[in-house]
């Protein structure tokens, strides 16, 4: 909703002023001189880049329209599905452990957290690292080298989609100039016509490189920070798995080791300790609705 209003107010002031300048909107209106500048874009977008990383884009423009990122429910659902399986290797032995994180499907802690089940990639870090834990060989520093590594790695590839548009952004003022040289070449070849009708090509011409800028430092670029914006809250789960689970490794309870994972997430969208606390020891839904959302998300 917010890309929506935003966009409505940037395009609004933009005609909206030029319109009470004196300008005819009517001349803005240079169909051809944007399917040379977004036609040569969306080409030199798909030339750079792997293909699954032009179909990413287009479901980080999904997320970021749709602001999908992490809800306080769902970080209540990570915290408890990690609290359950933190009292499982301390209470338990090794092949009932084992059963959680060999078939996550069919686990009964990880059906219990529904929203931590459905997010696959997530899951199989969880259950790669707590089956390193279960094996008891690996150090704790060793553990946290990999699992940096790994969720740089991760954040790499989800940040992706972000940096193909930034480049797309950049290059939108050159293609608008490009534009815009073609229609001064259209404007060449008509000097012997009317003023009127010459003039008129002059600023089709101009409103490619018009068209060029704003598209790149008033949509494009603005809306690349938006993906951005979004596949990092996406991103963070990771850090808090990291987090409570090196906790747990260095001694701490698994309460505590929660907290440890509860502090990374940011203050604005964070849990209360004492929400986390009861969904936790009450178990999964029983926390009330009105304290899973933070306030900023409840206002």
């Amino acid at each position: 909703m917010g890309s929506f209003v935003g966009i409505i107010i940037t395009v609004g002031a933009l005609l909206g002023g030029f319109s009470a300048m004196g300008g005819h909107l009517a001349v803005l209106m240079q169909p051809w001189e944007f399917v040379i500048i977004l036609g040569t874009a969306v080409g030199t977008f798909i030339m750079a880049n792997p293909w699954k990383v032009v179909a990413d884009t287009g479901l980080a423009t999904v997320q970021a329209v749709t602001n999908a990122v992490p809800s306080g429910r769902y970080y209540l659902d990570l915290l408890g599905a990690l609290h359950s399986l933190m009292r499982e290797l301390r209470g338990k032995g090794r092949n009932e452990v084992e059963a959680h994180i060999d078939d996550p499907a069919s686990s009964e802690i990880f059906k219990m957290f529904p929203s931590v089940l459905a997010d696959a990639s997530l899951l199989h870090f969880i259950c790669d690292y707590v089956r390193l834990i279960i094996m008891g060989n690996a150090r704790t520093h060793e553990i946290e080298a990999l699992m940096d590594e790994e969720i740089h790695t991760i954040v790499k590839s989800k940040l992706a989609p972000y940096h193909a548009m930034v480049v797309v952004a950049e290059a939108l003022p050159a293609l608008g100039i490009v534009a815009a040289v073609l229609g001064v070449i259209k404007a060449m070849g008509a000097l012997d016509q009317s003023p009127k009708l010459l003039g008129g090509f002059i600023g089709a011409a101009l409103v490619g490189t018009f068209a060029g800028i704003f598209l790149s430092y008033g949509l494009i670029a603005p809306f690349a920070m938006k993906i951005k914006t979004t596949r990092e809250k996406r991103c963070r789960p990771y850090i808090i798995v990291k987090q409570t689970l090196l906790a747990f490794m260095n001694g701490a309870m698994p309460q505590i080791a929660v907290e440890h994972g509860r502090k990374m997430i940011a203050s604005n969208e964070r849990p209360s300790i004492d929400v986390v606390e009861n969904e936790t020891i009450a178990g999964p839904g029983r926390a009330p609705i009105a304290e899973v959302e933070p306030k900023a998300a409840r206002a």
